[in-house]
């Protein structure tokens, strides 16, 4: 039998903390991985779920997007990846009983920690207006409560769907229809509060708002730079691509403010190198870059290959940019000093990081997080397009741009329509395959939608999976505007914090996870998913579900869509629950590149969406170019006595979900609540390794944020900043705080003040 679930919640202050590590995987990550699942599932339930993670016949890790290679390993997974599975396959379960002993005011008190490992979901839930527990609810009346409120509404607009990306794309499709067949767009995600700045600058560069590279194009690749990205943790299974990159002779670059293991040396347990020997050494510069400070470095980088000789590949700027003169004035005219500055980098670094660009013919450059979340990160993003477009490097083989997507699915959910401002295009075809006039104004993001709640315009707030109150900014607001609303409703596999910050009335509505089989009267079913290489591909669970009581993404959708929309709606929703291929006929119909949809998705490893860029160098922008920018330099300011904050996961968590309170590879064990500091910078403002303080953050408004009873680490970060988890540091990035033009949150890049502990 697996271990009970912690009836205490463990403290998470009192962090152990040794020398950072400087390898990843190994046989420590073997060991850990087995370790956590076994404490979650028999060993024989293991075995079983294990060996069908990410294979052709079996389910996507609902963990990260990366892409499963062309020829799949038998252990097609990263340790990562098994605590993800093992969180939703776990034997542990919630029953009424649990409801019934914890009153939600207590479950409040608990950490995300403690809740999640409460177990499985196993039936609806009701929290009704005063009360103090959820009491269980049948779905008929579950679906009756929705469609009531959605209909006292005075407008549509007056609701938001929100979803996370382990969404299917058959429940995305069918959600979004449903949400414009009520008449709005209010279909925030959780691409609004990461690669948003991506989108917003590589739709508007390139005229698609995803990456242009597979799997292949980084084993052919000359040069590979990661910019504000750890692979080790957040998405492992790329360390295997770049080792292989590695050895077919790629140079790699990291840019980062932390030095992180994985990317320094790899040790793949899938071979006997990894396993007992050395690893491989995957970077071969490491520039430890200031936060912020990656505009300023792609300028520069722009700068010295525009003076190099035949830096330029000017036949290819010619045919297929524009903009370039523009550029090549503002770029020729950067100040080295103000570079300097804003880096924290030598230049002579830099200048080796041009050379290395310029000896290499194909380049890649990677990014995540650490790009997307600063005030000025789409600037940044299209400073990076900037650079590979001067030499070609968009739309040849093993170059191009590869923004790293973080849940599974996140990047196909926006495909299948999930989106606040749709392309009229979508819009006129998704009217025409079903004969209405979908809502044309522009709908509510994540942040806009937390907004509306505080203002008590948006009344009804229902999510489609993730933890909406954890992964939003601004906690103490969120939360107070959550509890605005007339409902909430979550369709979710596991407890999480935002089952017990809700409106007037809530519903838990508990759902099949990626592991559990999915039977309807028609046979068993399979859903798609599209990696972060725009490869689509089928998911099929294997494992008998939790509870009778459970129902598919896909048929609360469709329940919920007739009892809100009538008998008169003429989308044929029972057929949509009952065979999943019918959906995908429609969806074939409506979104490009989903032609003969039911016939691709059955290939083994699926079919990959067409890419203009990558494909052809044909740009879908609105000038039918890809176009350079302009983007002035700049960089963050911070004042004397205060650092800048990067809120980043530790290893054992994947977005809001904690598995653990160990970061093994930052020799941080048993504590979240710390901050990490160089030990310059903890010397020069008084703080003793060890020690507890006040995060206070300060914004140009005067406005200031708390985060008390943080141990101060002492860590090799980039002189003048400093880092900590999130959510615990969500509270300190104001609502309105947020990136230019995406409207992403600026959890990268928070000005902070450190305090005697006020918990004392």
């Amino acid at each position: 039998m697996p271990k009970q679930a912690p009836k205490t919640d463990p403290a998470q202050d009192r962090a152990k903390v040794t020398d950072p590590q400087h390898a990843a995987a190994g046989l420590p990550a073997v060991a850990h991985s087995l370790r956590m699942a076994n404490d979650q599932m028999s060993p024989g339930r293991t075995l079983a779920t294990l060996r069908k993670v990410n294979q052709p016949d079996g389910f996507d890790c609902p963990g990260c997007a990366w892409p499963e290679p062309g020829k799949t390993h038998t252990a097609e997974f990263c340790e990562n990846g098994a605590k993800a599975v093992a969180e939703e396959a776990t034997e542990r379960r919630i029953t009424t009983a649990f409801f019934a002993e914890h009153p939600v005011a207590e479950l409040a008190e608990r950490s995300g920690y403690w809740l999640g490992q409460q177990g499985r979901l196993t039936e609806p839930m009701l929290l009704e207006e005063g009360a103090t527990h959820y009491t269980p609810v049948s779905w008929e009346r579950a679906f009756a409560i929705v469609a009531e409120e959605l209909k006292q509404l005075p407008s549509p607009d007056a609701a938001a769907f929100y979803t996370s990306g382990r969404t299917s794309n058959e429940a995305a499709f069918a959600y979004q229809l449903f949400a414009r067949q009520l008449g709005t767009n209010n279909l925030p995600d959780c691409s609004n509060m990461c690669h948003e700045s991506s989108g917003s600058a590589l739709v508007e560069t390139l005229g698609v708002g995803k990456g242009s590279v597979s799997l292949k194009d980084l084993y052919q690749a000359d040069l590979i730079i990661v910019a504000g990205q750890n692979p080790g943790t957040n998405h492992p299974r790329m360390l295997s691509a770049l080792e292989r990159a590695k050895r077919a002779g790629a140079k790699i670059v990291s840019v980062n403010p932390l030095p992180e293991a994985g990317l320094e040396r790899f040790k793949n347990p899938q071979n006997a190198r990894g396993l007992a020997g050395a690893g491989t050494k995957l970077t071969d510069l490491f520039l430890q870059i200031r936060l912020g400070g990656d505009l300023a470095l792609f300028r520069a980088l722009n700068q010295l290959i525009l003076k190099a000789e035949n830096g330029v590949d000017h036949a290819f700027v010619a045919e297929h940019c524009l903009g370039f003169e523009e550029f090549a004035a503002e770029a020729a005219a950067t100040d080295r000093d103000e570079v300097l500055a804003a880096t924290g980098l030598p230049w002579e670094q830099i200048e080796q990081l041009a050379e290395l660009t310029l000896n290499s013919q194909k380049v890649i450059v990677c990014w995540a997080m650490g790009l997307t979340q600063h005030k000025h990160s789409v600037p940044t993003i299209r400073e990076v397009v900037n650079f590979l477009l001067l030499r070609g490097n968009v739309g040849r083989p093993g170059a191009g741009v590869c923004p790293v997507r973080g849940h599974s699915n996140v990047q196909g959910d926006r495909t299948m329509g999930i989106f606040e401002r749709p392309a009229p295009a979508f819009l006129d075809a998704l009217g025409k395959e079903f004969g209405f006039e979908p809502p044309r104004d522009h709908g509510l993001d994540s942040v806009d939608t937390i907004r509306a709640m505080r203002d008590g315009k948006v009344k009804v707030f229902f999510a489609m999976g993730g933890n909406f109150v954890a992964a939003t900014p601004d906690t103490e607001v969120t939360e107070a505007a959550m509890r605005r609303c007339a409902l909430t409703v979550h369709v979710s596999t596991k407890l999480n914090r935002s089952h017990v910050i809700t409106g007037a009335r809530a519903l838990i509505l508990p759902t099949l996870g990626r592991t559990d089989r999915d039977w309807t009267a028609a046979g068993a079913q399979f859903v798609s998913v599209e990696d972060s290489m725009g490869m689509v591909h089928s998911s099929r669970g294997g494992l008998q579900p939790p509870s009778e009581q459970l129902l598919s993404e896909v048929a609360i959708v469709c329940r919920l869509a007739r009892a809100a929309l009538g008998e008169a709606n003429d989308v044929p929703w029972e057929q949509f629950a009952e065979s999943y291929d019918t959906i995908r006929d429609r969806i074939s119909r409506v979104v490009p590149g989903f032609d003969d949809f039911n016939t691709k998705v059955r290939r083994p490893g699926g079919f990959a969406l067409p890419h203009g860029p990558r494909d052809s160098r044909t740009f879908p922008t609105t000038t039918g170019k890809a176009n350079f920018t302009v983007n002035p330099l700049t960089a963050p300011e911070v004042p004397a006595g205060r650092l800048l904050l990067q809120t980043l996961r530790s290893h054992d968590q994947y977005n809001t979900t904690i598995y653990g309170l160990d970061d093994r590879y930052r020799g941080i064990t048993g504590g979240r609540r710390v901050v990490m500091v160089n030990p310059a910078d903890a010397a020069e403002l008084g703080l003793t390794e060890g020690g507890y303080v006040d995060l206070v953050s300060e914004w140009v408004d005067g406005t200031e944020r708390r985060a008390p009873h943080f141990q101060v680490v002492h860590y090799p970060v980039a002189q003048g900043g400093a880092a900590a988890y999130y959510p615990e540091t969500n509270v300190l990035v104001p609502l309105d705080s947020t990136a230019e033009i995406s409207n992403t949150p600026t959890s990268k890049a928070v000005v902070i003040r450190f305090e005697p502990d006020s918990t004392d």
